[in-house]
């Protein structure tokens, strides 16, 4: 079963959408509206599920030419209390792969890569889509030109405009009480471990190790929604400059305007369907979730993986969009509660009484305990791709 899509969005998400519609004998086209297809943010570590979606797609040894494994590292306290010890080894035992870090520009290099620049319709935006003909859906662009297909995808982002025109009566996305400051290192950084977090009442820091000996640092934060700093680094310095090495090397390696910030954003009342007629969401604009799994793009990618199964599963498009949110809005959804969850353990946790049981918690408990809690979401088996 062939045809027609639109798919509104040229991230991760869409992009690996549009590589496996492609790949089930769809014919896809891919609307951004940004001026050039160049995904900005930092870096992003791939868990095994996003890894064996990438392999579907046909994508997973490029990505994986890119990428980093992780081995080492964990999450430890200021003073350099060690709560959790990172074994890769045994990851890469258990699933097959260790964790990878890659920046999100390189991930997103490797999916462009794999489509035909002609398909890719940038600088384009998409103000809605027309359902009058339930069959044949049709995007509206803001030139007043219309896209027609068999299918739309709505892979346009947490602030997803085709999300708030299908669902009215949805909420949108949540403040989730945390912002996040992020950048690359200006050059490599002698790091002792691959991965680590440091966890303080209130905030997180992190840094991910990547191929070109560079890193990514990011520091998740308590605050009020829109609050920005007019030299964002020299915060960061101000908060974390006299923690453990490597914090302190890691912000001397980064450059004052590299330093992204961003306020974090949930869909934390879930969408009734990941469906609406000959529309599929897709990624974020389905089931936005906090980071603290650093599950987002690894959803993304197992939605555009099931997503193209479906379809070529047919027997219909009708069908297929059904088996595909039957599929995918338990599982995402479980992800995302499990996220939700992990940030309140986490940096969200304030109280001294509360973060010392729950550090005691986490020291006492058994490595294999431990191991799987991080294999729980990460160990999904992908659907072949006929």
């Amino acid at each position: 079963m062939g045809g027609t899509a639109i798919v509104v969005g040229g991230g991760i998400g869409g992009l690996a959408a549009a590589i496996g519609l492609r790949r089930v004998g769809w014919e896809a086209t891919v609307v951004e509206r940004a001026p050039a297809l160049a995904d900005v943010g930092a870096g992003i570590s791939l868990h095994a599920n996003g890894l064996r979606a990438l392999q579907v797609l046909g994508v997973g040894d490029a990505v994986r030419a890119a990428a980093r494994p992780e081995y080492t590292g964990g999450t430890r306290t200021p003073s350099g209390t060690r709560l959790v010890q990172l074994d890769g080894a045994a990851l890469e035992r258990a699933t097959g792969t260790s964790i990878l870090g890659i920046t999100r520009a390189d991930l997103h290099r490797k999916l462009r890569d794999a489509l035909p620049e002609e398909i890719l319709r940038v600088g384009t935006e998409v103000t809605g889509v027309d359902r009058t003909d339930p069959d044949r859906p049709r995007v509206r662009l803001a030139g007043g030109e219309t896209l027609e297909a068999d299918l739309v995808v709505a892979a346009d982002g947490v602030n997803s405009r085709l999300r708030a025109q299908l669902f009215p009566d949805h909420p949108g996305p949540a403040y989730t009480g945390s912002t996040v400051l992020r950048a690359l290192t200006a050059h490599p950084v002698t790091l002792p471990t691959d991965f680590e977090l440091t966890w303080a009442p209130g905030v997180e820091f992190g840094h991910l190790a990547l191929a070109d000996g560079t890193a990514e640092w990011f520091a998740v934060l308590k605050a009020p929604a829109g609050t920005r700093h007019a030299d964002a680094l020299a915060e960061a310095r101000r908060r974390f400059g006299d923690w453990p090495d490597p914090v302190p090397a890691l912000l001397d390696a980064t450059r004052p305007e590299s330093v992204l910030h961003h306020d974090i954003h949930e869909l934390a009342t879930p969408l009734p369907s990941f469906t609406a007629g000959r529309t599929a969401l897709l990624g974020d604009a389905a089931h936005a979730m906090p980071t603290t799994l650093g599950q987002g793009a690894c959803q993304a990618l197992e939605d555009a993986v099931v997503l193209a199964a479906s379809l070529a599963a047919g027997p219909d498009t009708a069908t297929a969009l059904a088996r595909y949110d039957a599929q995918r809005r338990p599982r995402s959804g479980d992800v995302a509660r499990a996220a939700r969850q992990a940030a309140r353990m986490g940096h969200q946790l304030t109280h001294p009484l509360a973060v010392a049981l729950r550090n005691t918690a986490i020291r006492l408990a058994p490595a294999g305990v431990l191991q799987r809690a991080m294999l729980r979401h990460a160990d999904w088996t992908p659907p072949a791709l006929a």
